[in-house]
């Protein structure tokens, strides 16, 4: 059995910085298409009032982990000298109980062994990386309390399933978008450490695209809300662990406005592939500042889905005008 954390061993955090080969506004990320685009856009800008989670987020330590590990193993050539090998606890003996019919009835670790993964990682980054690790592993109890008492549990755990799929994806994505050696990744790591140290960021004055979307007050005129509710629905969709959604398959359309004729809330019947079924599903989006803020499907109506940010853009811009 494996855990997530990924070593505890100390490492520089402040003594060597990342260099940053470009300063100014002219670099661009490229988040397009990413799960987690809005977040890295942020944190690449140094923008980080927007960031929506902090260092202390179960949510924040599992990108800066698979961040580390995909950079390691796709990018070893841009790693510095000095490189540091990521480290990983290992159950090797574990104590199993039974009842009086040999049936397993529990099963817990009694014996952990640190070992190397064999991925490697710049050194600062990791070191900032254990510093987020050990304050969330000092909060450990406090949040499986939180996890245990949530009257919503069920659907945030898998929404957690559904995130981490999504993140695995970025990560083969990334540095395809954006070379491992470019001046933007280096400014997106630079932040990243500086983020988890609560250190103020390397800021970029351009707002980011996400921003601008954000507080446009959405489009003018009619909408094709049933295109829109499609590719947020299908872009959910991706991260499912069983069920397919049907592509076009949206249908019977409700709209709710404000009284400035702004659009509040849509809500629309779609179809999915189940288990050799083809089932019908109810999508509820409601917005905010005339943008969608939250999906929510029926078999977990209070758990609040966040749309692809790239398609919100999208929408902001006009491109579903009819």
């Amino acid at each position: 059995m494996i855990v997530m954390f990924l070593g505890s061993f100390d490492y520089p955090v402040e003594q060597h910085p990342i260099s940053i080969k470009k300063s100014g506004d002219s670099m661009e990320l490229n988040t397009e298409g990413l799960y987690y685009a809005e977040f890295f856009d942020y944190v690449f800008r140094g923008h980080f009032e927007n960031i929506e989670m902090t260092r202390e987020d179960m949510e924040f330590l599992s990108i800066f982990s698979q961040y580390l590990r995909a950079f390691g193993k796709q990018c070893p050539q841009a790693l510095p000298y000095d490189k540091v090998e990521i480290m990983e606890d290992v159950c090797v003996k574990e104590r199993v109980k039974t009842d009086v019919f040999g049936v397993e009835t529990d099963r817990i670790c009694v014996q952990w062994e640190t070992v190397g993964t064999g991925i490697y990682a710049r050194p600062q980054l990791y070191g900032a990386y254990l510093t987020v690790r050990d304050i969330q592993n000092s909060d450990a109890l406090k949040t499986t309390i939180e996890i245990m008492t949530d009257p919503n549990a069920m659907g945030n755990t898998v929404d957690m399933a559904h995130k981490a799929k999504g993140l695995a994806t970025d990560m083969t994505m990334i540095f395809n978008l954006n070379p491992c050696s470019s001046p933007s990744i280096e400014r997106l790591e630079e932040n990243l450490r500086l983020f988890a140290l609560d250190r103020p960021a390397i800021r970029m004055k351009e707002r980011s695209k996400y921003e601008k979307m954000k507080n446009s007050g959405g489009p003018s005129g009619d909408q094709d809300f049933e295109r829109l509710i499609d590719d947020l629905v299908d872009d959910q969709a991706k991260t499912w662990a069983f069920n397919r959604y049907v592509p076009n398959s949206v249908s019977g359309v409700k709209k709710y406005t404000n009284a400035r004729g702004r659009p509040t809330e849509l809500v629309a019947n779609y179809r999915y592939n189940g288990f050799k079924t083809n089932s019908p599903g109810t999508v509820r989006i409601t917005f905010e500042k005339g943008i969608p803020k939250c999906i929510y499907f029926s078999d977990f109506p209070n758990n609040c889905k966040t749309p692809n940010a790239s398609i919100l853009a999208s929408y902001a811009k006009g491109e579903y005008s009819r």
